[in-house]
């Protein structure tokens, strides 16, 4: 709809149209993108996968060859747990009304993934250094123990504590209704599929890196991904937990 100008009395001055207003976007529709956004940029790291493979070569820290790759790697994954808290914060004004508990110990559980996603960063640029400072041979244990610390901080922070999280704030959507229920669903699926392979990575029924991991591994990655597109495109869906939480942002 276009809005006109009164047209000058006494002058015969035709309407002029104005340029048509946007409505703004609310605080509730803000938070949801911002939640969203933060999801999919958590998807950043999935090269670090082929970046620190030559990481696990026992002389990798005797080498000579260019650091990059591990740096990037390392910094991309910096970005995943930052994004991982943001997504946290992002959410709980929301999901506080569902349940307060359950939405603290869903901004708890992100931030202690971060925490190991750093551990494990912090572990990588101590081997580069490391291996930047020709420590030797004598290097090479401290080298494995790194590596190895790496492995497991990985494991615990990029297995089991996702699991965690899509159980959280997958049981705050599913009673809140504020996606479609089959979202939360497919992240109880992933989220058991994930406990299920850390036990059996734990127990050395399959590799750390392995098809079996992998395909355990998809469906929370899906779940995590629909459910960061569905925020930023939908947003949040009408729900009694968001009444009075629609007002324009006035930011």
């Amino acid at each position: 709809m276009t809005i006109t100008d009164r047209p000058t009395a006494g002058r015969g001055v035709a309407p002029t149209p104005t340029t048509e207003r946007k409505a703004p976007m609310t605080s509730l529709r803000k938070s949801a993108f911002a939640a969203g956004l933060f999801y999919v940029i958590s998807f950043v790291s999935i090269p670090t996968l082929f970046l620190y493979g030559a990481v696990h070569d026992a002389g990798w820290i005797l080498g000579t060859g260019p650091d990059t790759p591990v740096l990037i790697g390392g910094i991309s994954e910096l970005i995943v747990g930052l994004a991982g808290i943001g997504s946290a914060v992002a959410l709980y004004p929301v999901v506080k009304r569902q349940n307060e508990g359950m939405a603290l110990g869903f901004v708890a559980s992100r931030t202690l993934e971060a925490s190991t996603i750093f551990v494990c960063v912090a572990a990588l640029f101590t081997l580069v250094s490391l291996r930047q400072s020709g420590v030797g041979a004598d290097g090479l244990v401290t080298g494995q123990a790194l590596v190895s610390l790496y492995d497991k901080m990985f494991l615990v922070g990029q297995s089991l504590i996702p699991a965690i999280n899509g159980i959280l704030i997958g049981t705050l959507m599913y009673r809140s209704r504020l996606v479609p229920r089959w979202l939360p669903v497919l992240g109880f699926i992933g989220a058991t599929l994930l406990i299920v392979s850390f036990f059996a990575t734990v127990f050395d029924l399959w590799g750390r890196v392995s098809v079996l991991t992998g395909l355990f591994a998809l469906p929370i990655a899906v779940w995590e991904f629909s459910f960061g597109v569905y925020m930023m495109v939908k947003g949040f869906k009408p729900s009694p937990i968001t009444a009075g939480m629609g007002r324009p942002a006035m930011y």
